[in-house]
């Protein structure tokens, strides 16, 4: 299936099934998660945190994003590959376009940017050039140094409408689904019935959105240093590794000359 059946196929798949969507940053894991039956892999921006090491994903740049994006492609995977659209690489219509060819180049089949109504221009000169995209709204990780922090949203009449306006411009302009983040799940509730096109939500309730996405070390229990509080975790793979390492560490020392 090409990209644009992909996308076309996740945006159908409102008020028919659920979408599942996990974080992926290399060739194993979206292989791993393709056998899974995963519907949407991620090349999240989180990976500036959850592999590189940065305290946020304001770091992340566009080259970071190429090089794992390239390694979940070369999987092949069934699923969608979505992309992610690091800070500062759609700061115009024009960029957004370019770093959105430029991802869809190293293997994406869609990409991801964050914002509401301030980029319908901005997606919709991409999605016009047949790039599929998802948007993203609510708490917005590439602004949290502004906002002094990551803050539930949604929270009064006055935030819900103005996501619902939010959501409503992102669908005029072409994406084939919406990301939701941190909102309330009122609120999440109210955007999910007010557009056509599928959300999928991250803390913002389990029955709240047409879908859901988690990062992947938050599902396996493979960071331990700091775990989000809306986190399901379904391993803890964290001692595992260190009791492994230990084993190596052991034999290796221990082993006669």
């Amino acid at each position: 299936m090409n990209s644009f059946a992909k996308a076309q196929a996740l945006r159908a798949s409102k008020g028919h099934r659920r979408i599942s969507a996990l974080t992926a940053y290399d060739y194993p894991s979206a292989r791993l998660l393709d056998e899974a039956g995963i519907d949407l892999l991620l090349v999240g921006d989180s990976l500036g945190m959850v592999v590189l090491g940065f305290p946020d994903t304001t770091h992340v740049t566009l080259e970071h994003m190429l090089h794992h994006t390239a390694a979940v492609a070369r999987a092949q995977p069934r699923a969608l590959v979505l992309g992610d659209m690091p800070i500062h690489t759609y700061n115009t219509p024009a960029q957004a376009l370019a770093s959105a060819q430029a991802l869809i180049k190293a293997g994406a089949d869609a990409v991801k940017l964050e914002g509401g109504s301030e980029h319908a221009a901005t997606i919709r000169a991409i999605t016009t050039a047949g790039i599929p995209v998802i948007g993203h709204i609510g708490m917005l990780p590439q602004h949290v140094i502004e906002e002094g922090g990551y803050h539930k949203k949604g929270k009064t009449p006055a935030a819900l409408q103005q996501l619902l306006i939010d959501a409503q411009a992102l669908t005029e302009a072409g994406v084939c689904a919406i990301v939701m983040e941190s909102i309330i799940p009122s609120s999440a509730t109210a955007i999910t019935k007010s557009v056509p096109v599928p959300t999928i939500g991250i803390g913002c309730g389990e029955t709240t959105c047409d879908g859901e996405v988690a990062v992947i070390t938050d599902l396996l229990g493979s960071y331990p240093w700091f775990v989000p509080p809306f986190a399901k975790p379904e391993a803890q793979l964290a001692p595992q590794i260190i009791a492994a390492a230990r084993a190596y560490h052991q034999r290796v020392i221990t082993t006669k000359m």
